[in-house]
């Protein structure tokens, strides 16, 4: 058993201020186990019958979830696994891998999902920040892991989800299904400090190699409590679902976390496809659907979906990751007659902080107000609060906050990093925003991406979402780029639909297009046509890619 040592994380005074205003908050243990709270009290409480997984025509009682947790969880102890070892998991939304994370945080060992679509560079390199000493991956990823094996330095079981178990032992790894034969059911929850690392979430690579963000172990209770009791209300008749993989912290909440606390049940959806996500809502009765902007708008390209499906389970449509828009909104509650509760959270965060959910008032182009039990601010460059309507940094504070998983690596760049996020104690968020009379927070920009011109600061979303409203514009991307008088120019790199060429009339078309819908000196000054816009798995656009690509054309 290999201890977290203690220059893994930043020094205590370098942490974020965690604040417990929710009376839920009050009386938790000083030891827990979150697999216990979210599985076995289900079980001991009388809902050992209801159903805690759907997956396709299958139902996975609690009882049958519980038993499936216990025999890995005795399997992983008997390779050797212990508490805080490190434990990847690499896999589409599947049944096999909640089971395994459950019995990897049950066990007291840390649970580390990883995004299906990590490159072998990216695997060795989250791999071996982590310390991993084991991973369980489906057989359908199994190509980049193989490539990136021999770069594994801590690794030394690899286990598969799925597959010809004869042919993953004539390869030497461990059959997932063998582990899941175990003979004993039984498996006492290891209880640990309400601060011991649970769980690492990796960072979507916007801005390089993917950082670690620590979430401990009363995190996950915390989140359950808070978001899904206050926002979502969860019941135990809800069925939560969206197709976001478990490696983000919105996948990871509804995969992992919200059902689990009420008794309720998860949706797994291994991919999104906008066809069987209306099936699938209508088959397993889904009640709170969580899916991107972009697979709303997916959505809502299937045609008489509102005639041909039944959608009258759901309560809460919901949203983020990147800006919804007023078309996309607007379009969903013409057709369907639900709002899109929008939202803004982060991996550092653990999840949602920010909710249009909260008193159930979804504002058009607003991520809503503070998350029960989180307090939110936003301040100019001197850290004095900002008027209402006045752009600023978003900072927050709340029960769960930004901790970054070994700082000290790279001459210290994370270190450095946890020093400027974490200020007063309040989380800097990253994100330019603005709050209006009633509370609301609105988007401007991440930090990054902020544009300045002529002594205005101008966020590229509402940019792009002027220019995805005109017929030849598929997707858009808006950056800054140098000019000399201005100091920077909104640049629209455009992904145009069939058909379409970026000739010097549409550029003209395009701007007295947007002209009534954004500033004028917000207007986009340059042009550029592009096959596809890049974005992250969760769908947010890679603007630093744009900003490379401008730099390698300049």
């Amino acid at each position: 058993m290999a201890m977290i040592p203690e220059n893994y994380l930043p020094p205590r005074s370098l942490w974020p201020d965690k604040i417990y205003t929710l009376p839920e908050y009050q009386n938790y243990p000083d030891q827990l186990n979150s697999t216990e709270e979210f599985i076995d009290k289900n079980v001991q409480n009388g809902n050992g019958e209801r159903t805690a997984l759907l997956i396709e025509d299958k139902k996975i009682t609690y009882r049958e979830l519980n038993g499936m947790i216990n025999r890995l969880a005795n399997s992983l102890k008997d390779l050797g696994i212990g508490e805080e070892d490190r434990v990847i998991i690499r896999s589409m939304n599947h049944p096999d891998a909640i089971v395994a994370n459950f019995a990897i945080i049950k066990m007291g060992a840390v649970c580390v999902p990883t995004s299906p679509l990590f490159s072998r560079a990216e695997i060795a390199h989250v791999s071996n920040n982590a310390g991993a000493k084991a991973v369980i991956c489906h057989v359908g990823l199994l190509g980049e892991l193989a490539a990136a094996k021999e770069n594994l330095e801590t690794v030394e079981n690899i286990i598969i989800i799925g597959g010809n178990p004869a042919d993953i032992k004539a390869q030497g790894f461990i059959p997932m299904a063998a582990l899941a034969a175990h003979e004993n059911a039984e498996f006492a929850p290891v209880r640990r400090d309400r601060l011991a690392v649970a769980l690492l979430l990796y960072t979507s690579g916007t801005t390089g190699l993917p950082k670690g963000t620590v979430h401990f172990m009363e995190d996950l209770v915390l989140i359950a409590d808070g978001f899904g009791g206050h926002c979502y209300q969860i019941t135990p008749d809800d069925v939560i679902g969206g197709p976001a993989p478990m490696a983000f912290a919105a996948g990871y909440s509804v995969m992992a976390v919200l059902p689990y606390r009420f008794g309720a049940a998860c949706s797994v959806i291994p991919k999104f496809e906008p066809r069987a996500m209306f099936e699938t809502i209508a088959k397993h009765r889904i009640t709170i659907m969580s899916v991107l902007p972009t697979a709303y708008r997916g959505m809502l390209q299937v045609p008489d979906a509102e005639k041909n499906y039944d959608l009258t389970s759901l309560r809460w449509c919901t949203g983020g990751g990147e800006a919804l828009g007023a078309k996309t909104f607007n379009a969903w509650k013409e057709r369907f007659g639900m709002s899109i509760y929008e939202g803004l959270g982060s991996s550092e965060m653990g999840f949602i902080f920010v909710s249009n959910t909260v008193g159930r008032l979804a504002r058009e182009g607003s991520a809503g107000r503070a998350v029960p039990g989180y307090e939110i601010k936003v301040v100019n460059d001197e850290g004095q609060e900002c008027k209402a309507g006045e752009i600023g940094r978003l900072i927050a504070r709340g029960p769960t906050g930004t901790v970054f998983w070994r700082p000290y690596e790279d001459d210290g760049a994370l270190l450095k990093k946890q020093q400027s996020v974490v200020t007063n104690g309040w989380n800097q968020v990253g994100d330019y925003v603005y709050l209006d009379e009633d509370g609301f927070l609105f988007f401007v920009s991440r930090e990054d991406d902020l544009i300045k011109s002529s002594g205005y600061r101008i966020g590229p979303e509402e940019i792009e979402d002027a220019l995805t409203k005109h017929p030849a514009v598929k997707d858009a991307g808006v950056i800054g780029v140098p000019n000399e008088i201005r100091g920077q120019n909104v640049k629209a790199y455009l992904a145009l639909r069939e058909g379409y060429r970026l000739t010097e009339d549409l550029q003209k078309e395009l701007i007295e297009f947007v002209r009534d819908k954004i500033s004028v000196y917000k207007l986009p000054r340059e042009f550029a046509a592009i096959e596809e816009i890049p974005r992250t798995a969760t769908g947010k656009i890679l603007r630093r890619i744009l900003r490379q690509k401008e730099k390698g054309e300049a």
